[in-house]
């Protein structure tokens, strides 16, 4: 698929199935990351890969984090929250590990990892691969980030759930350009 294809084209895709992408397919994604817009070659980012049973853990976690938020939890939202990343065979979290640099602020570090995280979800489009990007509360959580072993100058730009596409795509509307870009006159 060509580059502008795919930036066009692009939908997430929410319902998410076995099998995993291909080695060769996943070394694509992974390598996509690392071309992201980085100002003075900081490479201010790291990825957790979740597959398998790790799934669970992650469910695990997520319960014990909104458990601490709220002890009255019910039942069917810990249900609901233990089944979220078994919504897709593989979860890659992007995180931000910014550094120290006298020229890059750290909300630019940030951006730059959310820039990987672009490019990999583009990567998996190019490649007939299903992806969705999440966040939510759980990204935000001091008890996730701990228990993914995150330092306390990092933080999860999000989830990103990959797999086969397990329905049709949303048709969405494109808007039209002039609402967005508008010429400036000073």
């Amino acid at each position: 698929m060509k580059a502008l294809d795919a930036l066009l084209n692009r939908r997430s895709s929410p319902k998410l199935s076995d099998p995993l992408p291909p080695p060769a397919v996943l070394e694509n994604i992974y390598k996509s990351a690392l071309r992201a817009a980085d100002h003075a070659v900081l490479r201010p980012w790291r990825f957790l890969v979740i597959k398998g049973a790790s799934r669970e853990r992650l469910g695990d976690l997520f319960v014990t984090a909104a458990t601490l938020q709220d002890p009255a939890i019910t039942a069917e939202k810990q249900l609901s929250l233990r089944q979220k990343p078994l919504r897709a065979p593989m979860i890659l979290i992007t995180i931000s590990n910014p550094v120290p640099h006298p020229k890059v602020p750290e909300f630019e570090q940030d951006l730059s990892a959310a820039a990987a995280m672009q490019n990999m979800l583009l990567a998996a489009y190019a490649q007939g691969v299903g992806a969705m990007w999440r966040t939510g509360a759980m990204a935000y959580d001091q008890t996730v980030m701990r228990g993914l072993g995150l330092a306390a100058h990092e933080k999860i730009i999000g989830f990103l759930y990959l797999g086969t596409v397990g329905g049709a795509a949303k048709n969405l509307n494109d808007p039209p350009v002039d609402t967005f870009f508008k010429e400036w006159h000073p």
